[in-house]
């Protein structure tokens, strides 16, 4: 087996859970992205380095790095020193009613955590152990299950309370911008009319949004996409219908956007290894 291809495990009795496993990470190479859902990563051998917003640092086996929606990350090899490691990604809503349940909220409205980076011994070995049960096909669905709600409680007790620093609060203009980027990912807006929706100039904007938003409009909007282009493979769409779907009409350009941003190619992206 190829240990630099990725494997990926999901269940459709379980869609608020997908765990990503590489066992050597040394051609994995990320462009800056981002997730709708939260995830929590393990590096299990090796060092890497982790980009996260504004941030870089070192992280290297025994390290969890948690990732908040939406926060533009990427995490890459040094030197080409081996390094491997798991990643688990949990819808936000599952994980919002899951932490009100706790009482870690009080309203059932997403709140980002503040801590970036683990080092405990004990949560690094309970989330390995996590991901072995979710990868073993011998363990029963109930137990999965268990062992996902068991574990994320007892971490996210421990991180209560540790919110990130308030970022300074967008301009409308731009929050309108990205709201209307959402919406319209699949279409290809103009510069121009985004500089008319904001009032901005052209140079300004894209200053502008990266500050707040830390890609570029164009980024942003393609990073939408391959979002999009994840949850119909997920579906198990053929990859031309995913890439029509997802806004790209020309599929070799979805394929190497998504390996670029994924880390991965559609159809390996696509298997999981249940099926």
């Amino acid at each position: 087996m190829d240990r630099s291809k990725p494997v990926f495990w999901r269940d459709s009795r379980m869609p608020y859970v997908e765990l990503r496993q590489v066992s050597d990470g040394r051609t994995v190479c990320y462009a800056p992205h981002s997730h709708a859902q939260w995830s929590i990563g393990a590096i299990t051998e090796g060092i890497s380095t982790f980009c996260y917003r504004d941030e870089r640092c070192q992280v290297g086996a025994g390290d969890l790095v948690l990732i908040n929606p939406d926060w533009v990350h990427a995490c890459n090899p040094i030197d080409n020193q081996p390094w491997a490691y798991l990643m688990l990604y949990i819808d936000t809503g599952w994980l919002t009613a899951l932490r009100t349940r706790l009482g870690l909220l009080e309203q059932p409205v997403w709140q980002d955590i503040g801590t970036a980076v683990v080092s405990e011994q004990r949560f690094y070995q309970g989330y390995c152990q996590m991901a072995d049960c979710l990868l073993d096909s011998q363990i029963a669905l109930p137990e999965k299950q268990t062992a996902v709600i068991e574990y994320l409680s007892g971490l996210l007790n421990c991180l209560a309370g540790q919110y990130p620093l308030p970022l300074e609060k967008v301009p409308q203009a731009l929050s309108d911008l990205a709201g209307y980027l959402d919406e319209n990912a699949t279409e290809d807006i103009p510069l121009a009319e985004m500089c008319l929706r904001t009032g901005y100039s052209a140079g300004y904007l894209i200053r502008s949004f990266k500050q707040y938003f830390s890609l570029t409009p164009h980024a942003y909007q393609i990073n939408r996409r391959i979002q999009r282009g994840q949850r119909e493979l997920k579906r198990g769409r053929p990859i031309a219908e995913a890439a029509l779907t997802a806004g790209f009409t020309d599929q070799p350009h979805f394929q190497r956007t998504f390996k670029r941003m994924v880390a991965a190619t559609p159809n390996q992206y696509r298997q999981s290894l249940l099926r």
